[in-house]
């Protein structure tokens, strides 16, 4: 049996994990050499003096774990290679570094006085670089050389992560746009503030760009989008603040949008619709308002649309029930009007539907029961009135990742109702659901008022009393 391919979003998810794997082996070989001719050819090569005396200078400042200069003199060769370190032999016969990782083990883990360190981009066959959790004690920040200093890496540089560093504070230098060859840039979690440099449109090669989680504030620069390789655009979790610019529909090969958690504001762009490659869009906790964009329908390979917390404040879009890759909608909180859509009966592979705290109102659509892939569905807090349509294996299959509460006007089909699963809605009574009233506790009936002839003896007893007595 074969195995199992990733989807689209498995491989947006894994993708960032893979380039945070420990690296402590040792380099590739030339192209056409066997191992043993290989290793023959690692003995007899070593770092050229000035490189190693640069990495010796970048270990000392980052961690103490050993004496790196004694311990390990020639950190490249096999045998004395150095954990979190990646080496390749080069055409001039020397052995050179092209991968470095701190901070997690088996890497080299950081000192408390560890800052960064800017000299790490004179290792001039530089290729990925790597900080996680490392910056938590000394305060540091993104120091990188002048341009005009033209260090080395600035050219050979393809992969930087500083993730996780609470320590990491201060800009994002400008002149990051001089590592031309960047491919991967993730400075994630961490306490970088300052706005976004327009000149990062000049990371011309970027394919991901994360800068989630930081304290960024301005606008987002219009400028990005004329970063056409990108294929994954995180920005979430800072204080950004104006309009999402047009210019975002012009990265075509876009497979991840995620602005959420910001102050953005404004209606979502019409461009939108030209990223036809989107999988995952992510807009929540902002204040945008406003129709969304007419050319929805667009995004065939969207499955996660995930824009709760926005104050929308008009009725529902039909057009989200022609998404028929999505596999989660989440929309709740955000003042939504008028009835769920029909259309949303056809999103087949919908296992997730969060529509909570809105205004809707009508019913169910009944063709929601018919979603066979569907695990998480929450109406609760809207004004949806009617009888429930959902039959007990549904209700049995959601079981408490289903929530109706908050509904007044709900009631759900007695023969449908389950002892063990409480959905938030009380069983159907009056004419709406005969087999509800068959189910209904048995409860003592109340009297029916009696009649003058049902009690006509007692009466003519009363009469005659009172003629006797005058009572």
């Amino acid at each position: 049996m074969s195995p199992a391919l990733l989807s689209l979003p498995q491989v947006l998810v894994v993708l960032p994990l893979l380039l945070l794997v420990p690296c402590f082996t040792v380099s590739t070989h030339p192209m056409g050499t066997n191992n043993h001719s290989q290793a023959q050819m690692l003995q007899s090569m070593s770092m050229a003096p000035a490189e190693r005396e640069t990495l010796f200078h970048v270990m000392e400042t980052m961690s103490s774990d050993r004496d790196w200069r004694f311990s390990n003199p020639d950190p490249c060769m096999p045998g004395s290679l150095w954990p979190g370190i990646e080496c390749k032999p080069g055409s001039d016969n020397h052995l050179h570094v092209t991968r470095l990782d701190f901070g997690a083990t088996p890497n080299p883990t950081c000192k408390n006085t560890a800052t960064f360190p800017s000299e790490v981009f004179d290792l001039p066959y530089l290729q990925s670089l790597f900080f996680f959790n490392c910056f938590k004690t000394t305060k540091t920040s993104l120091s990188m050389p002048p341009p005009g200093y033209k260090p080395a890496a600035y050219a050979s540089l393809q992969q930087l992560s500083l993730k996780s560093n609470p320590s990491l504070i201060g800009p994002i230098p400008p002149h990051i746009s001089s590592l031309s060859s960047l491919q991967v840039l993730t400075l994630s979690q961490n306490h970088i503030h300052g706005k976004i440099p327009e000149g990062m449109s000049g990371l011309t090669s970027l394919v991901h760009l994360d800068l989630s989680y930081n304290s960024l504030t301005g606008s987002i620069p219009a400028q990005l989008g004329s970063l056409s390789s990108l294929t994954g655009l995180d920005l979430s979790y800072n204080s950004l603040t104006g309009s999402i610019p047009p210019s975002i529909g012009q990265l075509s090969l876009l497979q991840k949008l995620d602005l959420s958690s910001n102050s953005l504001s404004g209606s979502v762009p019409e461009s939108l619709e030209n990223l036809g490659f989107l999988a995952f869009l992510a807009l929540s906790n902002n204040k945008l308002s406003g129709q969304l964009p007419n050319g929805l329908p667009k995004l065939q390979n969207v499955q996660y649309f995930i824009m709760d917390g926005n104050p929308m404040f008009v009725p529902l879009p039909y057009q989200l029930g022609r998404l028929s890759k999505l596999q989660e909608l989440r929309l709740a909180n955000s003042g939504y009007s008028g009835s769920i859509p029909r259309s949303f009966a056809l999103l087949a592979n919908l296992t997730t539907l969060s529509l909570e705290n809105n205004r809707l109102t009508g019913e169910i659509p009944a063709g929601l029961s018919g979603l066979s892939r569907m695990y998480h569905l929450n109406l609760s807090r809207n004004m949806l009135a009617g009888v429930v349509p959902f039959n007990a294996g549904f209700i049995k299959r959601l079981g408490r990742n289903l929530d109706l509460s908050g509904n007044p006007g709900l009631c759900l089909n007695g023969s449908e109702s389950s002892d063990s699963i409480s959905v938030g809605v009380e069983v159907c009574r009056g004419n709406r659901s005969a087999s509800s009233r068959q189910q209904q506790p048995l409860r003592s009936p109340a009297r029916a008022p009696s009649s003058l002839f049902s009690n006509f003896p007692l009466l003519l007893g009363c009469l005659a009393l009172w003629a006797v007595t005058g009572f």
